[in-house]
C-alpha cells in the first residue's frame, strides 16, 4: 500500500487548472505558434499538414460557440461517434469550452450498443463522422424526440439525409461558432469560469465482455491528474512527437490527449490501423503508443518474413540471440563484453536497424497498455534496442495507473502505481486503488457502483501479485480465473499469451477450460502472415479457408504449440486445438467494440468445434 500519496497528489497538482478546457485554454497560451497536431494528407506522397495551437484554439472555440448556438447548455451530453481524427480532437474541446459532458461512442458500435448508450447518456447533440454513422442514428426512431441535432463531419449525405432538419455538417457548426462569438465573444468564458475539478467531463461506456455497456463518470479532476503526473514524472517531453492512432472513445486513447494538453509536446494523428506502417515512416515519431496486438503482429511479421532455413532468416535469428544474450548487461546498466559488443553492433547493422527505420528511424520508446503484454514480446523488443514499457488502468481509474519508466522497466510487470495514488491487494489478490483519478460511479447503475467502488477504493477485478518495490503482475481478470474439472485453477490469459509469443501465425486465440477435465484452444490465423506462407509454397490460389485446412499447415502449428506447452504448468498446457476457418469479428458478436474476446459469445458460436475437442474421437493429444 502505497503511504504519503495524497501529500503527492496535491503536490502535483498544486497551480494547476480548474477544469479540462481550462488546461486547454493554458497549452493554448503558453505555446500558441507551437505546432500541436499533423494530419495525414489526401495522398500518400503528400506532406503531412501542420495545426498550431492557436489554430486549434480557434477551431475549438468556434465548434464550441456553434454548440452553444444549437442550444446546449452545461452538463447535456454530447456524444461522439468518429474514428481518431483531429475532427473528434476539436469536438470534444468543444464540448469541454461549453461546459458539456462527452460521452464516446466507438464508430463501430451496432446500432443496439448505441440506442443504449445514447438513451443512458441523455444525449441530445451528435458528432458522427460520415453518413454512415448518421444513417446508423436515423434508424433509430427513439432519437427523434431526445437528439436535437446530429452534427456530420464528412458532408458525404444523401438528399434525404442532408434534408433532415436535425442535420448539420461540420462546416456549418463552425459557421455557427463563429457568428455566436461574434455577437457574444465571452460565451465560452462564462462557461469555462464555473467549471471545476468535481464537474462531471466525460462519460465512457466499457464496451464489456458481458451484459450492456457501463457509463463510467469520469470528472475533470481525472484527466488534469493525469496529464500533470506524466508531466511530473519527466520521461516524456516537449519536443517529441507522438504517433496518435489508438481510438479516442477508448480510454487510453483519451487519456493521451490530457498529457499532450499538460505537456505540449506535438501529435501526429491517423485512426486508420492499415496505415499505421506507412504513418510512422512519413512522420518519424520519437513515442509510439500500442496496444499488445500491434507490438505482436511487428514482431510476428519479422519472424515469418523469410524461410528458416534460408540465410536471411539465420540472419535474423542469430541478430536476435545476440540481443538476448545482450539484455542482462543493458538492463542492468552495465557495457557489454568486448566480443558481445562486436557483434551486437554487427546485428544491429544487419537487422535491427532495419526494424527501426520501418518504424520511422526515430522512436526512443514504446508504450504498451490496454491489455496484458506478453514478457517474450517485450523481451524481443528490447533485443532490437526499441524499450516497451508497460503500464495498466482501466476506464474507472482514467487509464494510467501503474506504469514502467523506460530507464528502469521489469519485464512481466506493470510498474509501480503512479505517484499520488494508492494500491492494495484484497484477500483474495484483487487490485484495488484509490486516488484522484477514480471514477464517480457508474451512470444509473447504483448496485453495480456499490460493488465496485468502497469507501473511495475501485476494485479493478484484476487478480495482481506486488513485488517488494511495489511493481505489479496481473495474473487474470478475477472473473476469468477458470477451474477444471479436476480442480486446478487455469489463468486463460496466461495461456492465451504464451500462444500469441510463440505461434506467430496466430492472431486470436481462445482457452477452454471452465469445469473441463483439460484445456483446449480455438485459434484463428493471421491471413497476411498466411498468405506470405503460402506464397513461398506455390499455394498463392487457395483461399484463408483452404489454407487453414492444409494437414502441413496443422503439422506446423503442432510443432510451435508443443513449445508453448513447454512454457505451461502440465496442467495450463493446451492439448487439443481447433483452427477456425476465419477470424473472430465485431460482426459476428464474438468481439466486443474494443475487440476484446466476448467469451460466452465464443462458447455459444462454437459450441460443436469445442466439444469436439472433448470426443475421444478428437485431435491427438499434445500435451501427456
Amino acid at each position: 500500500m502505497t503511504s504519503g500519496a495524497p501529500s503527492i497528489a496535491a503536490e502535483i497538482m498544486a497551480g494547476g487548472a480548474s477544469s479540462y478546457p481550462g488546461l486547454f485554454r493554458r497549452r493554448v497560451a503558453d505555446t500558441p505558434e507551437r505546432v500541436a497536431f499533423l494530419t495525414p494528407p489526401d495522398e500518400p506522397e503528400q506532406p503531412w499538414g501542420e495545426i498550431t495551437w492557436r489554430q486549434v484554439g480557434a477551431l475549438a472555440d468556434a465548434a464550441g460557440a456553434g454548440m452553444v448556438a444549437l442550444g446546449l447548455i452545461p452538463t447535456q451530453r454530447v456524444a461522439i461517434a468518429c474514428s481518431t481524427r483531429i475532427e473528434w480532437v476539436l469536438a470534444d474541446l468543444g464540448i469541454a469550452l461549453a461546459a458539456g459532458v462527452t460521452t464516446t461512442i466507438y464508430p463501430n458500435t451496432n446500432a443496439d450498443d448505441v440506442r443504449h448508450i445514447v438513451t443512458d447518456s441523455e444525449t441530445s447533440l451528435m458528432v458522427v463522422e460520415d453518413a454512415a454513422q448518421l444513417a446508423k442514428v436515423r434508424s433509430l426512431p427513439e432519437f427523434t424526440e431526445q437528439v436535437r441535432h446530429v452534427v456530420v463531419i464528412d458532408d458525404d449525405l444523401d438528399e434525404a439525409q442532408r434534408s433532415d432538419p436535425r442535420v448539420l455538417t461540420w462546416q456549418e457548426l463552425l459557421d455557427l461558432g463563429r457568428d455566436r462569438l461574434a455577437a457574444d465573444p465571452g460565451c465560452l468564458d462564462e462557461r469555462i469560469a464555473a467549471l471545476g475539478l468535481d464537474d462531471l467531463s466525460t462519460l465512457i461506456y466499457t464496451s464489456g465482455t458481458t451484459g450492456a455497456p457501463k457509463g463510467v463518470e469520469l470528472l475533470h479532476r481525472a484527466w488534469l491528474y493525469e496529464g500533470a503526473c506524466i508531466k511530473y514524472l519527466n520521461f516524456v517531453f516537449p519536443d517529441d512527437l507522438l504517433y496518435l492512432w489508438l481510438p479516442l472513445s477508448h480510454v487510453f486513447g483519451r487519456d493521451l490527449l490530457s498529457v499532450q494538453l499538460a505537456i505540449g509536446f506535438r501529435a501526429a494523428i491517423d485512426g486508420r490501423v492499415d496505415r499505421i506502417v506507412e504513418g510512422l515512416g512519413a512522420t518519424h515519431p520519437t513515442v509510439f503508443v500500442g496496444v499488445p496486438r500491434i507490438f505482436e503482429k511487428v514482431r510476428a511479421a519479422v519472424m515469418t518474413a523469410y524461410p528458416q532455413n534460408g540465410l536471411k532468416g539465420r540472419i535474423s535469428r542469430w541478430a536476435f540471440a545476440v540481443g538476448r544474450d545482450s539484455r542482462p548487461f543493458r538492463l542492468a546498466g552495465r557495457p557489454l563484453p568486448p566480443l558481445l559488443r562486436i557483434a551486437y553492433a554487427i546485428a544491429d547493422r544487419l537487422v535491427f536497424s532495419q526494424l527501426k527505420t520501418r518504424l520511422g528511424g526515430n522512436l526512443r520508446m514504446l508504450i504498451s497498455g490496454s491489455a496484458k503484454l506478453s514478457s517474450q514480446v517485450q523481451e524481443w523488443f528490447y533485443s532490437a534496442g526499441l524499450t516497451i514499457i508497460e503500464g495498466y488502468g482501466a476506464t474507472e481509474t482514467a487509464a494510467i495507473t501503474f506504469l514502467n519508466l523506460p530507464d528502469r522497466p521489469r519485464f512481466g510487470t506493470v510498474g509501480p502505481v503512479i505517484p499520488g495514488l494508492e494500491t492494495k491487494l484484497d484477500a483474495d489478490g484483487e487490485v484495488m486503488v484509490k486516488g484522484p483519478t477514480i471514477a464517480q460511479r457508474y451512470h444509473n447503475l447504483p448496485e453495480e457502483t456499490a460493488e465496485a467502488f468502497v469507501d473511495g477504493w475501485y476494485r479493478t477485478g484484476d487478480i495482481g501479485v506486488l513485488d517488494a518495490d511495489g511493481y505489479l503482475t496481473i495474473t487474470d481478470r478475477k472473473k476469468d480465473l477458470f477451474k477444471t474439472s479436476n480442480g486446478k485453477f487455469v489463468a486463460p490469459q496466461k495461456v492465451e499469451n504464451t500462444v500469441m509469443a510463440n505461434i506467430p501465425y496466430v492472431s486470436q486465440v481462445v482457452a477452454i477450460v471452465e469445469n473441463r477435465k483439460y484445456v483446449t484452444a480455438l485459434l484463428a490465423l493471421d491471413p497476411a502472415s498466411l498468405a506470405k506462407w503460402a506464397a513461398r509454397r506455390g499455394k498463392d490460389g487457395l483461399s484463408h479457408a483452404e489454407l487453414v485446412a492444409l494437414p502441413e499447415v496443422r503439422e506446423s502449428i503442432d510443432r510451435r504449440m508443443r513449445s508453448v506447452n513447454n512454457r505451461l504448468e502440465r496442467w495450463e498446457q493446451i492439448k487439443r486445438y481447433t483452427i477456425l476457418p476465419h477470424e473472430l469479428t465485431l460482426a459476428d458478436g464474438t468481439l466486443t467494440p474494443s475487440l476484446k474476446v466476448r467469451r460466452g459469445a465464443v462458447h455459444e458460436k462454437y459450441a460443436e468445434e469445442i466439444e469436439a475437442m472433448y470426443s475421444d474421437a478428437s485431435h491427438s493429444d499434445l500435451a501427456q
